[in-house]
């Protein structure tokens, strides 16, 4: 996948270079550094939070609370955990590698971004309230609340994928 996006990110600026010439593309690297410049602490602190998640939380608790055997429980706590998770994906990704190696079974992983993605509490009350206003954020809320719970016992009765 890496050398994909490589030749993908070489083709783009050779096009760039091609239609725009030499100073659009030395506008872009400014532009992509800039942007590096931002994300890449984000994603080191959220490495760093996951790490100390690891070591704050027993195995045994892991994988008793969220682990294969953690059956609804486990889904109610992760569309919880996703709910009110703030951040992006900088935060929620790393977080979901570690419980994941710690024991969490794929269906609460799942849950837990499900969670994230459509119930995030700190998207909704900086975002969405502000935009769409209460009658539109609570329909969607009420659509939205039982995906995680249906993404979670889906990935269950399909069952653990094989480890390539």
């Amino acid at each position: 996948m890496t050398v994909f996006f490589i030749i993908l990110g070489l083709f783009s600026g050779v096009l760039l270079w091609y239609r725009q010439g030499d100073e659009a593309v030395v506008q872009a690297l400014l532009s992509g550094g800039e942007l590096i410049a931002l994300v890449v602490p984000l994603v080191i602190i959220a490495i760093v939070m996951a790490a100390y998640a690891q070591a704050l939380l027993p195995r045994r608790v892991v994988e008793h609370w969220l682990g294969r055997n953690a059956g609804w429980r486990g889904l109610l706590i992760a569309t919880a955990a996703g709910a009110i998770t703030p951040g992006g994906p900088f935060m929620a990704f790393p977080l979901v590698v570690g419980l994941r190696a710690m024991g969490a079974s794929l269906p609460v992983c799942i849950t837990y971004l499900t969670a994230w993605s459509l119930l995030g509490l700190q998207r909704i009350l900086m975002w969405e309230l502000p935009f769409f206003g209460l009658d539109f954020v609570a329909l969607r809320l009420l659509v939205s609340l039982p995906l995680p719970l249906i993404a979670g016992i889906a990935s269950q009765w399909l069952g653990e994928p094989r480890h390539r």
